[in-house]
């Protein structure tokens, strides 16, 4: 979740990613310790609010559940959107045990792909033991990260992430009144490709030229 604010200037702590969990051969503490994994999505806000300073900012599973019911809300047929749904569902999934890593950390991509997909591997092999679901989450993701479908493409941050982002972005302004968010807005409603959601963005757009009017007459 990337950001242009004087905050990323600031020398940061390194990240410290927490050990791997390991199988203890029983099947059914090994499922529960993914289920408590999960609850890190919860606790963990999302870094490029924390580094806007914003007060309670959002955590990555607040992030996750709107992008579910934003891709519920879609019309366009020629999409799978049960699919969308599942996918968007766990999209930052490995992040309960990476953290979200943002850019200004230095991790290249390529090391930040490496952590997430041990992770996942982790929590489909140690965890879950390659139950069904399990192998349907990894699916889902790797499709997600490979952008090897129409599905993927549109929930990456081409479209879906990139308009939860800048929705998020004008509810912290409005919360706020004088803080200024332009770089979420820049880094997603020019970028997003979808028809339908490049209308959302456009409302959006509207929606918040129409708020500061309003604190300007104030």
């Amino acid at each position: 979740m990337a950001s242009n604010s004087e905050a990323e200037a600031e020398v940061q702590p390194k990240r410290v990613v927490p050990p791997l969990y390991k199988a203890s051969g029983d099947l059914a503490s090994d499922r529960l310790a993914f289920f408590h994994i999960l609850e890190r999505l919860k606790t963990q806000k999302r870094t490029g609010w924390v580094d806007n300073k914003i007060p309670n900012p959002e955590s990555i599973s607040d992030h996750m559940y709107r992008m579910t019911v934003l891709a519920m809300c879609i019309s366009d047929q020629t999409l799978d959107i049960p699919k969308c749904v599942m996918m968007a569902a766990v999209h930052d999934l490995a992040e309960a045990q990476v953290g979200d890593i943002a850019p200004r950390e230095g991790i290249p991509k390529v090391e930040k792909r490496r952590l997430e997909a041990e992770a996942m591997q982790n929590f489909v092999h140690e965890m879950l033991h390659n139950s069904p679901a399990a192998l349907k989450i990894m699916s889902l993701w790797t499709e997600y990260e490979d952008q090897s479908t129409v599905e993927a493409r549109f929930v990456k941050e081409l479209d879906l992430d990139r308009f939860e982002m800048a929705a998020q972005a004008l509810e912290y302004e409005r919360a706020h009144n004088s803080r200024s968010l332009q770089s979420f807005f820049d880094n997603s409603i020019p970028h997003i490709h979808h028809t339908e959601v490049r209308e959302w963005g456009a409302d959006l757009l509207r929606e918040r030229e129409e708020m500061r009017t309003r604190a300007e007459q104030q």
